[in-house]
């Protein structure tokens, strides 16, 4: 009896150690799936998702009917950690943006449809507030690569948009192992046309439709891979 008794005790014991090296079962936590406690903000992936863009500004007014572009962006990051609560994260995304209005000074004209495709590249400072969930707040630099106007493709220059555009992003993501889900918004600084005086490379009454600047709403998932 002493025996099976000093047997059973043995079991338990092993068992014991077995589930306290497995963990907890269930839904891991992203540093579950790393080596060191700081190393789940070092690595880089490929994200992807959603985009709804339109456009801000003083001159906002001026136009009519306005509505925003539903589209896409995808591409890729690149995170690098300096604690487990703080990292940088660069990223290189395609985005499809622009808007759809009317000018209030060309009742003739109707509204018509501007389609504006940019690479981005957001340098993001990142805080996990708690282990799985994180901010994201930063820069951004883009450079507008293709343009279309009622589904006819213009030249960048000619048609006097500015090539540039810069501004903030501001964003939470969520994070399942090496899954991730977020939104963002990201705030240009930049006027879409050069000119004031310009746009669509005619000239318009004043420059009173000119002073606009995009506005960008992302949601999106991505996949990571560490290093």
């Amino acid at each position: 009896m002493k025996k099976i008794a000093l047997i059973l005790s043995l079991c338990a014991l092993c068992g014991g150690s077995a589930l306290a090296q497995r963990g907890v079962e269930g839904i891991r936590k992203s540093s579950d799936y790393q080596t060191t406690p700081d190393s789940r903000n070092n690595g880089f992936g490929i994200k992807g998702g959603w985009n709804s863009s339109d456009f801000r500004g003083d001159d906002k007014k001026n136009y009519t009917d306005d509505a925003n572009r539903q589209a896409f962006h995808a591409g890729a990051y690149a995170q690098f950690g300096f604690s487990p609560q703080t990292s940088i994260q660069v990223e290189a995304l395609y985005s499809r943006q622009g808007f759809k209005a009317a000018s209030a000074y060309r009742p003739n004209t109707g509204s018509y449809t501007t389609h504006l495709d940019y690479i981005q590249v957001p340098v993001m400072f990142v805080y996990n507030f708690v282990d799985n969930v994180s901010v994201h707040v930063g820069p951004q630099v883009s450079l507008l690569v293709n343009a279309k106007e009622n589904g006819q493709q213009v030249n960048v220059s000619d048609r006097n948009y500015n090539s540039l555009d810069y501004g903030a992003v501001g964003g939470i993501e969520a994070r399942v192992g090496p899954a991730r889900v977020g939104g963002r918004y990201v705030l240009s600084l930049a006027n879409i046309y050069n000119d004031p005086k310009m746009e669509n490379g005619m000239a318009t009454p004043d420059g009173h439709l000119n002073n606009i600047k995009n506005s960008l709403i992302q949601v999106y998932v991505g996949f990571g891979f560490s290093q």
